[in-house]
C-alpha cells in the first residue's frame, strides 16, 4: 500500500527517505558494535533486549559477559533461573531477565532450539514484543518489517509529522502501518540491516528529543516537522507518566561472625524475585519487627535510586541479629533467604544499590 493511500493528507516526499537513510547508516551509523555484523539470532535478541531502555555504553560489558557465560540459547536455557540474574544484575528492568530465561527455554522446547525466522512467531516468545521481534527478524531474515520503539516514534512523527496521540493503541497502530509503506516493495536483506540500524541510530543522535540537529539529517527536505519548524511538537502524547517516591527502611542483620541476612522479593513489583534486605515502609515498623532499639547499632547512609516511573529512597538500619533474637526470640527472618558474609557470595540477583552497599560492607 502506497503512503499517500495510508493517510491521504502525507505527500509522498517521505518515500524518498528509505534509501536516503540506508545511505546515510552506510557512512555515519555505528557498525563497530559486538553484535553487528551478525546474523546469529540468539546475539541479535539478546542485545535487544538488553538495549531497551539502557544505554549502548552500559550493554557493552553486560554484553560479553553473557555471552562468556552462556554462549547459545540452549546453554541459557539450561541455567538456573538465579544465575541469570545474577548476571543481569545491575543492569535494571529485571523482568527482562526472566523473560530472558523463559524466552530460551521456550525456543528450545518448542522451536527445536532455532528462533523462528518471522517478526509474526517470534512475538509468540516471552519478552519479546512487536519493535523487538522485527529488529530480529530484519536483521537475522530481512524481513521486510520496520521496527517502531520509542526512539523511532520520535523520528518517523517528525518525518510525517504524524499528529495521532501516541498515547493510544489506534494512533500507535497507525504509525506502525505508516512507518511499514516507507519500505520498498522488495528491499535487500543487506538493505534491511542498514534501515533498521539507520533508525536506531537517528533517533538515538541527531534525532534527539530536545535539539534536533536537522541540518546533519538524512531527512532534510522531506521531514514535514522541521519544514514547519514543529519538530518539538512530535511525538504527541497526552497522556504523560507520572513519578512518585517511596521510601523503605531496609533492616541490615548482622550476625556475631559479620554476614548478613537476604530475604527473597516477592514475585511481583519492585525487583521481583531478587534478593534484597528485610523491608519495611516505616522507620517504626521495621525496628518493632527485629528487636527495637535495642538491637540498633548503625544507622547507615540514605541511597537514592530512580526507576522508570518512581524514585526510591533507601534508609539502611543495621542492626545486632542477636539483640533482635533476645528481644524477639524467633520472630526475624521467616521469610525464605540466605546469609552473605563475604563479596564472593554476591553472585546472586541483587538491586544495584543493594550490591553497592553490600561491597562496602561485606570483606572482600
Amino acid at each position: 500500500m502506497p503512503l499517500a493511500a495510508s493517510d491521504p493528507s502525507l505527500t509522498a516526499s517521505p518515500l524518498l527517505f528509505f534509501p536516503r537513510l540506508v545511505e546515510w547508516q552506510r557512512r555515519h551509523g555505528r557498525s563497530g558494535l559486538p553484535w553487528q555484523g551478525t546474523r546469529d539470532p540468539y546475539r541479535v535478541w539478546l542485545s535487544e533486549i538488553m538495549l531497551q531502555q539502557t544505554q549502548v555504553t552500559t550493554v557493552l560489558g553486560y554484553y560479553s559477559r553473557f555471552l562468556e557465560r552462556f554462549p547459545d540459547v540452549r546453554t541459557l536455557a539450561a541455567a538456573p533461573q538465579e544465575a541469570v540474574l545474577a548476571l543481569w544484575s545491575g543492569l535494571g528492568y529485571y523482568s527482562r531477565a526472566r523473560n530472558l530465561h523463559r524466552c530460551a527455554q521456550a525456543v528450545v522446547e518448542q522451536w527445536g532450539g532455532a528462533f523462528p525466522a518471522s517478526a509474526e512467531q517470534l512475538q509468540t516468545l516471552p519478552g519479546i514484543g512487536r519493535s523487538t521481534a522485527a529488529a530480529i527478524a530484519a536483521f537475522c531474515f530481512g524481513e521486510r518489517i520496520s521496527i517502531l520503539d520509542g526512539n523511532v516514534k520520535r523520528v518517523l512523527s517528525r518525518l510525517l509529522a504524524f499528529d495521532g496521540d501516541l498515547a493510544t493503541l489506534t494512533q500507535e497502530r497507525r504509525l506502525w502501518a505508516l512507518a511499514q509503506d516507507l519500505l520498498p516493495a522488495a528491499p535487500s536483506h543487506d538493505e534491511m540491516v542498514a534501515w533498521t540500524q539507520g533508525l536506531m541510530d537517528l533517533g538515538s543522535s541527531l534525532c534527539s528529543r530536545s535539539k534536533p540537529d536537522c541540518a546533519a539529517c538524512p531527512g532534510t527536505g522531506l521531514c514535514l516537522a522541521s519544514a514547519q519548524a514543529r519538530t518539538g511538537e512530535f511525538p504527541v502524547r497526552t497522556r504523560k507518566l507520572k513519578r512518585s517516591t517511596v521510601e523503605w527502611w531496609w533492616l541490615l542483620l548482622r550476625r556475631p561472625d559479620g554476614a548478613v541476612w537476604l530475604e527473597r522479593r516477592p514475585a511481583e513489583g519492585i525487583w521481583a524475585g531478587l534478593y534484597s534486605l528485610p523491608t519495611y515502609g516505616s522507620r517504626a515498623e521495621g525496628l518493632a519487627a527485629f528487636g527495637g532499639e535495642p538491637a540498633l547499632r548503625q544507622e547507615h547512609e540514605t541511597l537514592r535510586h530512580t526507576l522508570t516511573h518512581r524514585d526510591l529512597v533507601l534508609r539502611p538500619l543495621e542492626l545486632d541479629w542477636s539483640a533482635a533474637l533476645q528481644e524477639m526470640p524467633g520472630s526475624a527472618c521467616a521469610a525464605p533467604g540466605l546469609w552473605v558474609q563475604h563479596q564472593s557470595d554476591l553472585d546472586l540477583g541483587l538491586p544495584a544499590p543493594l550490591r553497592s552497599l553490600l561491597e562496602r560492607l561485606l570483606p572482600a
